[in-house]
């Protein structure tokens, strides 16, 4: 099994979240909840975020969001974070989704895609500068 995306470069791409979808996460359809999956995305792209920024950062902005296929219960969801753009204080996050069915490789495939934005924030959750890379 690889932890690496399977359409991205284990260079550029980090392993920060694995979790499996499980039955307390479906809205009332029975699909996973989309706001279960934004969660787990959020904490993904903040897991890099803190690397970057060496301490504590505050979510800002969610930029794009995409769902591109529903995530079903049982489903291992790996998500994958990127550093798109950097800038004194904030860190612009890239992080794509994949769901895996009932852990055969063959399934995995791309589910959601979102880019965010994180603020290095202070003690008292005041913007500070990003250290330097």
């Amino acid at each position: 099994m690889s932890l690496c995306p399977p359409d991205g470069s284990p260079e550029e791409q980090h392993l920060t979240v694995r979790v499996l979808a499980m039955p307390a996460n479906t809205n009332p359809s029975g699909d996973i909840f989309g706001g279960w999956l934004m969660s787990q995305v959020d904490i993904a792209g903040s897991i890099l975020a803190v690397q970057i920024a060496q301490g504590r950062v505050a979510t800002v902005a969610v930029h794009n969001f995409q769902f591109i296929r529903p995530v079903m219960v049982g489903d291992l969801v790996s998500c994958y974070a990127q550093m798109e753009a950097r800038g004194n204080t904030s860190a612009r996050i890239k992080v794509d989704v994949y769901s895996e069915r009932e852990r055969d490789p063959e399934t995995v495939a791309l589910v959601a895609r979102a880019s965010i934005t994180y603020v290095a924030v202070d003690q008292q959750s005041r913007p500070r500068p990003l250290p330097e890379s």
